[in-house]
């Protein structure tokens, strides 16, 4: 239509029929805005006036047009369209700029720029949680055994082991420790990896008194594992122990001191064979000949150390007399069976030296007092005798405690080696 209209604009003004046209147009209605023109530069200032009154007569002056006026330049047109709303978009057009919903156009003389509308992307569904772990606890103790009890010494640390069949990061027990029912200690240890996938913990706890220790290890239920809770108990033992007494402790010593063969009657009393063992262990570590069980002794004896040196593995069955460190071995081959405190020849009667052979054996007592006695050359031989001290005292024999005689001759048979020599040898243990 705009089209239309400029067209026929020119065309009158070349006629010169411009205020008519004008004026049926806009009595039209169907004028909306104007084009500059294309005629000749001079015409381009002519004025168009539309409601013209009446004709005027030739040569009178033209009515000019009062407010309701158009004033049409063809120098200069201006066209300035304020909105434009469809259904599908809104446009906004103002000066230069244009909005349409969806994007974003810009327009800035002759620079375009479309902005994209950011779209949200839509949250992943979270992944379920895997279902919590069922393991199985199994605790375990460097404690010591006794007649099959699990013990440990007052003052001294045990160590608890827990192996978890299965691992899982991060999880953690409780390890609560009671003495006599009473809690002394309850903390939290993390379960680290262990073996073949398991978990594994370790605690330490000391026992300051004599009596029952009892160790619970409980793992609360989690997302990732499931609860469990076991407990261990311990006896704790005082190694303060008289003549006369019995315990654990008791047996404990009597068992460590036939574990490395001195001959003990493992009474499960403290009585006077406990007593001559320990002087015997005294004299293995080159200590004197004390029967009292002290730290340092009690130490060595619980860690194993102490051994009667063989010096004639080749004699099969037979007995060693180590005089320097006053004691007696009965031994078979190269393993000692038995060790056994003596009290040799003192310095004006001594102990022959030697190897010698059993030739006579006689069980009881004879008319000296000699009790269950191996003689191996002479009037020399292995036998129990009351007193029996701890230091050479002897005729010449070596002399056994009375209670050890009968364990000794009972071993020992005609025509066996017996070998006397003097040999303090050396020791470095526990000081």
């Amino acid at each position: 239509m705009r089209r239309q209209l400029i067209s026929s604009v020119a065309a009158v003004a070349a006629t010169g029929s411009l205020g008519l046209f004008v004026a049926s147009a806009l009595a039209d209605g169907s004028a909306g805005a104007l084009a500059p023109s294309s005629a000749p530069a001079s015409t381009q200032t002519a004025t168009v006036t539309t409601n013209t009154p009446p004709a005027t007569p030739t040569g009178a002056t033209p009515a000019t047009a009062s407010a309701s006026t158009a004033t049409t330049s063809a120098s200069a047109v201006t066209t300035s369209a304020s909105a434009v709303t469809t259904s599908a978009s809104t446009t906004t057009t103002s000066g230069s700029t244009t909005t349409t919903s969806g994007s974003t156009t810009t327009t800035s003389g002759s620079t375009t720029t479309t902005t994209p509308t950011k779209t949200e992307p839509k949250p992943k569904p979270k992944a379920k949680a895997a279902p919590a772990v069922a393991a199985k606890l199994r605790l375990s103790s460097d404690a010591l055994v006794v007649k099959q009890n699990k013990a440990v010494l007052q003052g001294r640390y045990v160590k608890i082991t827990g192996s978890v069949s299965h691992y899982v990061a991060g999880q953690f027990v409780r390890v609560t420790a009671s003495l006599n029912k009473k809690t002394f200690r309850s903390g939290k240890l993390a379960i680290k990896p262990g073996p073949h996938a398991t978990g594994r913990f370790v605690a330490t706890v000391k026992p300051k008194a004599a009596g029952i220790l009892r160790v619970q290890v409980t793992h609360k239920r989690t997302a990732e594992l499931k609860g469990f809770s076991q407990v261990i108990g311990i006896t704790s033992m005082s190694p303060n122990v008289g003549y006369g007494a019995t315990g654990l402790f008791v047996d404990l010593v009597q068992q460590k001191l036939a574990a490395l063969h001195i001959f003990i009657p493992q009474t499960g009393v403290w009585d006077s064979g406990t007593q001559w063992a320990i002087n015997a262990y005294h004299r293995l570590l080159n200590r004197g000949y004390s029967t009292v069980l002290d730290p340092a002794t009690l130490n060595d004896l619980l860690a194993g150390k102490g051994t009667f040196t063989v010096r004639y593995p080749n004699q099969g069955r037979h007995v060693e007399g180590n005089l320097g460190k006053q004691l007696v071995a009965l031994i078979d081959g190269p393993k000692v069976y038995w060790i056994f405190p003596i009290s040799s020849g003192k310095p004006s009667t001594p102990t022959i030296l030697g190897s010698f052979q059993i030739y006579n054996r006689v069980p009881g007592y004879l008319p000296d007092g000699m009790y269950y006695s191996d003689f191996f050359t002479r009037g020399y031989a292995l036998h129990g005798y009351d007193p029996s001290p701890d230091y050479p005292a002897s005729h010449g024999c070596m002399r056994l405690p009375i209670q050890d005689a009968i364990a000794a001759f009972n071993w020992l048979q005609i025509g066996d080696w017996v070998d006397v020599y003097q040999d303090s040898g050396n020791y470095s243990g526990t000081t």
